[in-house]
């Protein structure tokens, strides 16, 4: 936990970063509240920024989505976990040839930071995959189509020694009608074949994700609050970097997972509304 009284928190904090998916909205709906406790935040001055794991659109469609649900947001305000590797990768690793276990949307991003990679195969055949030898990565992430073929071919390009990437390491994603497997189960997957473990993630909690925040917030990590719904990635994340952190029980942690953590965040609310509360000088 932050060291530190309520108040002193308070008067720190500059910039908040929000995760979205049950945090600010769930599915096409803002969550009660969201979007009034953002604005307030605004008026007071603190800086906003938004930052989600699902790798499924690209940023502009985050904050179009934002925008119509009644929170105004520019496209530089939004990073995804997609966003982060892409930039991580042109910058470390332009030349590596990358297969993607996910959807369309995070090949296109990985291809406009300038990076190859190996398109998935149109043929019926199951059994049949990319040759491996023309695979130095493979990039796990959320998949609505994954089948037998991408997950055999990530199979065969690990054995044969690719690198093991991911977007983000979490096992489910909420959704209005409960939640469904995301990257962490095709990850454990793919561990528990070939005896690896993945190597590079991306998303939060990576300090990847807050490198690429503080360059956008323009502010030291202790100056920001962290506000999410899930404590092994949104609150260890902004643990593990000094910042203030905030659970809000909209997704998927409870109160009584909140208080049993081994280092609970600084403040537990049931929504952002309450938060907005306790930043203005509430209890």
């Amino acid at each position: 936990m932050t060291n530190g009284t309520g108040e002193g928190m308070r008067q720190g904090i500059e910039a908040i970063i929000f995760d979205l998916d049950g945090t600010v909205y769930l599915g096409e709906a803002a969550l009660p509240g969201a979007a009034e406790a953002i604005a307030e935040l605004r008026r007071q001055g603190k800086r906003t920024l938004f930052v989600s794991n699902k790798p499924v659109e690209p940023r502009a469609v985050y904050a179009a989505k934002l925008t119509r649900l009644g929170i105004p947001t520019r496209e530089e305000e939004v990073i995804t976990s997609a966003y982060v590797l892409g930039r991580h990768l042109a910058q470390t690793a332009p030349h590596l040839r990358l297969y993607v276990v996910g959807e369309a949307s995070l090949r296109a991003e990985l291809r406009g930071h300038g990076l190859s990679v190996r398109e998935v195969l149109t043929e019926q055949n199951p059994q049949e995959v990319i040759d491996p030898v023309g695979i130095d990565a493979v990039v796990v992430a959320l998949d609505r189509t994954l089948d037998y073929r991408k997950l055999n071919t990530a199979y065969q390009a690990l054995k044969a020694g690719a690198a093991f990437f991911a977007t983000n390491p979490d096992s489910t994603c909420p959704m209005p009608g409960g939640d469904i497997p995301d990257a962490g189960a095709t990850i454990a997957f793919l561990e528990h074949l070939t005896g690896r473990r993945v190597e590079l993630l991306a998303g939060k909690p990576s300090p990847l994700t807050v490198e690429v925040a503080m360059a956008e917030l323009q502010v030291e990590p202790f100056r920001c609050l962290m506000v999410g719904d899930r404590l092994e990635t949104d609150i260890r994340m902004g643990q593990e970097a000094g910042m203030v952190t905030a659970v809000v029980l909209t997704g998927v942690s409870s109160r009584s997972d909140a208080l049993r953590a081994d280092q609970p965040p600084d403040w537990i609310v049931e929504n952002l509304l309450e938060l907005a509360g306790k930043i203005s000088g509430g209890d």
